[in-house]
């Protein structure tokens, strides 16, 4: 092994050593639970899930929150079937099919996920979910050069190198080529999409999709069916970067989605890295370059360099954090 991976290796032993700074507020895998958040989420009078994910986590129970919140609206009327009893039938159906759901009141649910105000209340998945993945994400253009590609490919080796999973959304250009250079690479990589688990899009990743389900996790926080819109690239944009450690952005132009992504990490606390051609070409990039835990990369060396720091920072505040944790 490398000495930078080895170096690598060993910062990320000791994460792994600490505990997990949100273990998870409670274990909703019993079925009850499970059908109480699914019906909540799928009332015809819901509110928006952010307000009901908040209630049902400071409860510490969907069942409390649809027993104490149901209005009349809620209630089962004469003929109709009983929305606790669909939301089950619902659920049962999704097994069969192979798409694992996930509440954030699972202790599986990704934990760093579960930190941004934008987490998901639900999670279909295939492949293997991993409660602390250490991950970082890689974006950019769909619309990408042969060298944005290129550099895509690379990062995604060298971070595969030193055993961190590979992120990205499943798009043309840069995410693809982050994808494939980690399956080709033999690494973990996650595809978060923005459309349900039921669907593949772009449709010419279909068999990159399948990759990833059967060697890493394939992640949706929409309904199975759900299909493809404006919206749910910027929530699925969220959701990457609540799952990573960090965000790289390899090539983008002034209204990518990628500037969004690297927007809400800053918001999110987490650290975000530009290559120099991003920077270069962007006054998002710019503006954003001189803003604290923002990094600018002019080689791929300065890329590992910054994951290295980002993954030594974090074990640091884990271990203080299990040194301030009372004794049991």
């Amino acid at each position: 092994m490398p000495a930078a991976a080895g170096a690598m290796a060993a910062v990320w032993a000791r994460c792994r050593a600490a505990p997990p700074r949100y273990p998870g507020a409670v274990d909703a895998s019993r079925p009850e639970e499970r059908a109480a958040l699914v019906a909540l989420l799928r009332s015809a009078a819901a509110r928006p899930w952010p307000e009901i994910t908040a209630d049902v986590v400071e409860a510490g129970s969907a069942q409390a929150v649809w027993q104490r919140q149901a209005p009349p609206a809620l209630l089962t009327a004469p003929g109709e079937p009983d929305a606790l009893a669909d939301a089950a039938g619902q659920i049962s159906h999704w097994a069969s099919r192979g798409w694992r759901l996930t509440t954030i009141l699972d202790s599986g649910y990704p934990a760093r996920l579960r930190e941004i105000h934008q987490a998901p209340p639900i999670l279909f998945s295939r492949g293997t979910l991993t409660a602390d993945d250490p991950a970082v994400c890689v974006v950019g253009s769909r619309q990408a050069s042969e060298r944005g590609l290129d550099t895509a490919a690379r990062i995604a080796r060298e971070l595969t190198a030193r055993g961190i999973t590979v992120v990205a959304g499943l798009a043309r250009g840069i995410d693809t080529a982050a994808h494939q250079a980690t399956l080709d690479a033999g690494g973990r990589t996650v595809g978060v999409i923005a459309t349900g688990i039921a669907r593949v899009y772009p449709p010419e990743n279909h068999r990159l999709h399948e990759d990833i389900a059967a060697r890493g996790l394939l992640l949706s926080q929409f309904w199975p069916e759900a299909p493809p819109q404006r919206h749910t690239f910027l929530m699925r944009n969220a959701t990457m970067s609540g799952y990573a450690l960090a965000t790289v952005v390899v090539e983008a132009g002034e209204k990518s989605g990628a500037r969004v992504q690297a927007r809400l990490a800053v918001q999110h606390g987490r650290p975000v890295i530009l290559t120099d051609a991003v920077v270069d070409r962007n006054d998002w990039a710019k503006a954003l370059a001189g803003r604290p835990g923002v990094h600018v990369a002019r080689r791929l060396r300065d890329v590992t360099d910054a994951v290295t720091q980002v993954m030594a920072e974090r074990a640091d505040v884990d271990a203080e954090l299990q040194r301030l944790a009372p004794r049991r």
